[in-house]
């Protein structure tokens, strides 16, 4: 195909170049997209429970360039952040993880930052970046063992979808809170987890994807402003021409072409009247 194609180009070498780069790049691009279609014909999706999930994402989690709702993650986490008063408030991180978001958070001062997560082996890389921290693994979404009014504030980011029981956990939350309190929450928007929409990652040469359930954010804001919440700010960010890079980078055009338009995170404060 080289010689034919030096041929047509009448001998001349620079052309000969350019056509034999043009091959070049087109028998990549059909590697890329081979490769693609055997990582998800021959390796499909593992779906596994959230404390499976995290256990297993926990030692590469805090190692993810380039991962779009980590990414937009914290740019709305940041602006709710920036809203809110935390010095000589006791917060509590629901779903903390490894702490993404911790040095943010120390840095408005506040009394004292507990993080609870369902996973053991995500609080141990906490651990290991904050070892003075103080954490709580989750075995009861309704937080039996706190006490009332124990907390100013509670955060918790790209969580929610993993809770099974929206309502009961949510109650729960608003009774750990004092009277005054706030909280604020980012996730997977519900509509991209309707459309079919999935966190996966990989592991030892598998694709895990962590069980979701959808909740509304219409549901969450109707629970709590039952619960005499009020909801200061929310704002959702949609699949647009501004991410689009993330899909090229992942060989996943079609994917982006799936979702476009669709709403992809969001976020919410609300506080007690």
């Amino acid at each position: 195909m080289v010689a034919s194609a030096y041929k047509k180009s009448g001998g001349q070498p620079l052309a000969f170049v350019h056509v034999f780069l043009y091959q070049k790049r087109c028998f990549n691009l059909v590697i890329k997209n081979l490769t693609t279609y055997i990582k998800h014909r021959i390796w499909p999706l593992h779906d596994k429970n959230a404390v499976e999930a995290y256990d297993l994402w926990a030692a590469t989690y805090d190692s993810q360039p380039g991962n779009l709702m980590l990414d937009l993650d914290e740019l709305v986490f940041s602006k709710m952040l920036n809203t809110i008063g935390l010095e000589n408030k006791q917060v509590a991180d629901i779903g903390c993880g490894t702490g993404r978001h911790w040095p943010k958070v120390f840095q408005k001062n506040p009394a004292g930052l507990t993080g609870f997560d369902v996973s053991p082996g995500m609080l141990e890389k906490l651990k290991d970046k904050f070892p003075k921290s103080n954490t709580r693994v989750i075995t009861d979404d309704l937080f039996s063992d706190i006490k009332d009014s124990s907390y100013d504030v509670i955060i918790s980011t790209l969580t929610v979808a993993h809770i099974e029981f929206m309502e009961d956990t949510l109650l729960a939350w608003c009774r750990i809170l004092k009277d005054n309190g706030e909280i604020i929450i980012t996730d997977f928007h519900p509509d991209m987890l309707a459309l079919g929409g999935k966190r996966t990652f990989s592991h030892q040469n598998n694709r895990i994807s962590v069980r979701n359930f959808v909740h509304t954010t219409a549901l969450i804001r109707q629970i709590l402003l039952k619960k005499n919440f009020q909801l200061i700010y929310q704002e959702e960010l949609k699949i647009d021409e501004s991410v689009k890079h993330y899909y090229l980078a992942q060989n996943a055009l079609p994917v982006y072409e799936k979702f476009k338009g669709s709403p992809v995170i969001y976020g919410m404060h609300f506080r007690r009247a």
